[in-house]
């Protein structure tokens, strides 16, 4: 699994909507340029993993749009189902074959080592989903199908719970930076403890300065 193979599928919310727990989080940052900065920062990360061959994000919001694109993202619109799940499988069959993961768009310390190496581990199951949940254990930050499974995604609250009897199986690697998702105040200084992206330290800065940019 040494070659560049996977497709890794992001789903971006309408950023005024997006992550409604982090309202507030850092003061004077409007809340739509954290939201976006999060997904920048997942987004780079993925761009930067020697494992993945496109980055599909699926949105429909202008900004991200614009902003991710220039990063090199390729920009599927939202299906008219909204919500996570829909959005994941819309991005799924955008892909040009071979593996394809889904990751959330709310990673801002991911490393793209980790990121690679949990790729990897998955990719050693042919035609089976394996799935990396998030640091409390109970939600999904990354789900995965190989060539001959689909993606089946079951995001939302105890999905870690519902992808295990959907019948993917978890991987149980480490990778701090890959587990930490950022829903609340708390999970952004966890993720800044362990080293946030540019954008998302940028905005810290301007705010009260919460860790370092890696």
């Amino acid at each position: 699994m040494a070659e560049r193979n996977w497709t890794v599928v992001v789903p971006v919310k309408r950023l005024g909507s997006a992550k409604s727990r982090l309202r507030g989080a850092l003061d004077g940052v409007p809340h739509e340029l954290l939201a976006l900065a999060l997904a920048e920062d997942t987004a780079e990360a993925v761009l930067g993993c020697p494992a993945v061959r496109e980055l599909l994000v699926v949105t429909d919001d202008p900004a991200a749009t614009a902003t991710l694109g220039r990063l090199g993202a390729r920009i599927v619109s939202e299906p008219p189902t909204a919500g996570l799940n829909p959005a994941f499988v819309r991005g799924a069959a955008a892909a040009s074959g071979g593996p394809v993961a889904a990751l959330t768009a709310d990673l801002p310390a991911l490393r793209p080592a980790e990121l690679a190496e949990a790729l990897r581990a998955a990719g050693g199951s042919p035609g089976v989903r394996r799935f990396v949940a998030d640091a409390p254990g109970t939600g999904t930050v990354l789900l995965t199908a190989a060539p001959g499974a689909a993606l089946d995604p079951w995001f939302g609250p105890h999905s870690a719970a519902a992808h295990a009897a959907s019948g993917a199986r978890p991987l149980t690697g480490a990778w701090p930076t890959l587990r930490r998702d950022v829903d609340t105040p708390a999970d952004l200084r966890a993720a800044a403890a362990l080293g946030l992206g540019r954008h998302t330290a940028a905005l810290t800065r301007r705010a009260a300065p919460a860790g370092a940019e890696r």
